[in-house]
């Protein structure tokens, strides 16, 4: 038995409760308390020069000068601790810097309750209930904050030279600005590269859209180190085919088959939704396009009288979803079936829903660079069946698959 583990065995032996041990003043908070005053003295010690009462630091033109009370917020609640002084007054601890309230933790626990929706409200009041810590609202935005200069760098990171396909998408969020609220768009970007890996890109957020914003958005990218995109799926955004003509001429632009379905199927009832969702998939994994157009009038018979607005919405996007059907199954495939952009739209919608508004643009790309930072986390393998599908794209796309 190794001397930590004995040494726990001693802690529990002194326990007759759990509570003694882990509760809100119990002996993990005291533990706590000792270990970071022990680390301050030995900080002292060191620069010093020597341990305490030892004869060198007689006339050594610097001691100690006993210690000042100081709280420390914990994962523990609230912990008085003594901070060594010296005379001369140039200590400068470390393990808790001066001006520091924080232990180690605290930060990160506030970081990644604020990354799954919850208010700076709501955040201070879990605080106060579970460890007993008044925490106010300015001081978490203060602690989130933190974090934009980690967005910047991101924002701003070079890219992979190639992206066999972009999704780009948007989310409404309303947002203060200039003593009103207004209803801004927030663009998300999600590449998949040739290793089969989802990448998101990059965040924008912008109050209307159109051939010049996308344009600054997709020389953003080319600066990045972006070369190429093959094909650029996207919900109907204004200006973008424009823009991709004059930054990527060779990219060839479809209407998102996943955004297409989604809206669809967004005032369906719930009975019909099932068999409304299989005579959609009947239309976009057609062989050819005239069978494709064939299966839409299949459905118009079958549904306009239920659901007018759906085939109308189909035939009004044809043009720009028709491309789609020159495309191998392979290609097709990887299209419609990813389901990242619905991943990443259920968890943001998720993490915005109780916010009413927000208070800055820089609050919006705070809360969302966290949020999706959780979500691509998870994203650890390559899409299904991407082997096939860069096979073909090396086929379809002729010499533009580096080897």
């Amino acid at each position: 038995m190794t001397r930590y583990e004995e040494l726990l065995d001693e802690l529990l032996k002194e326990c007759d409760d759990p509570k003694d041990l882990l509760g809100k003043d119990g002996l993990l908070k005291q533990l706590t308390k000792d270990l970071v005053e022990r680390m301050l003295q030995a900080e002292m010690t060191n620069h010093l020069g020597y341990e305490k009462h030892a004869t060198e630091g007689r006339n050594s033109g610097n001691s100690r000068n006993g210690t000042g009370g100081k709280t420390l917020k914990t994962e523990q609640g609230k912990i008085s601790i003594e901070v060594p002084r010296d005379r001369n007054g140039d200590f400068e601890p470390q393990v808790i810097g001066k001006g520091e309230t924080r232990f180690s933790g605290f930060d990160d626990k506030i970081i990644s309750m604020y990354a799954r929706g919850m208010t700076t409200t709501e955040i201070g009041e879990y605080l106060e209930d579970l460890y007993g810590v008044d925490v106010s609202p300015s001081f978490i935005s203060d602690v989130t904050d933190a974090v934009l200069d980690e967005v910047k760098s991101w924002q701003h990171r070079p890219l992979d030279a190639i992206y066999p396909i972009v999704y780009l998408d948007a989310i409404q969020v309303k947002v203060r600005d200039s003593g009103s609220i207004r209803n801004k768009a927030v663009y998300l970007a999600l590449g998949i590269n040739l290793d089969g890996a989802k990448e998101l890109l990059g965040l924008w957020i912008a109050q209307t859209e159109g051939a010049k914003f996308w344009l600054g958005i997709l020389t953003e990218l080319k600066n990045r180190g972006v070369q190429d995109i093959f094909i650029a799926c996207v919900d109907g955004l204004t200006g973008f085919p424009d823009a991709l003509e004059t930054a990527f001429p060779q990219t060839q632009v479809q209407l998102c088959i996943v955004h297409m379905v989604r809206n669809s199927l967004k005032f369906v009832s719930y009975k019909d939704r099932k068999q409304v969702a299989a005579d959609l998939k009947a239309v976009y994994q057609s062989a050819t396009l005239d069978e494709a157009e064939d299966q839409l009038k299949v459905f118009a018979q079958t549904w306009d009288a239920r659901y007018p607005t759906i085939s109308k919405a189909w035939n009004k996007q044809w043009d720009l979803l028709n491309p789609f059907f020159a495309f191998p199954q392979e290609i097709r495939k990887v299209i419609y079936t990813t389901n990242a952009i619905e991943s990443v739209n259920r968890s943001v919608r998720k993490v915005t829903k109780n916010r009413s508004a927000f208070p800055t643009d820089e609050s919006v790309t705070k809360l969302l660079y966290l949020a999706l930072h959780n979500i691509a986390r998870k994203w650890t393998k390559p899409i299904k069946d991407w082997k096939a599908a860069l096979g073909q794209f090396d086929i379809h796309f002729e010499d533009r698959v580096p080897l």
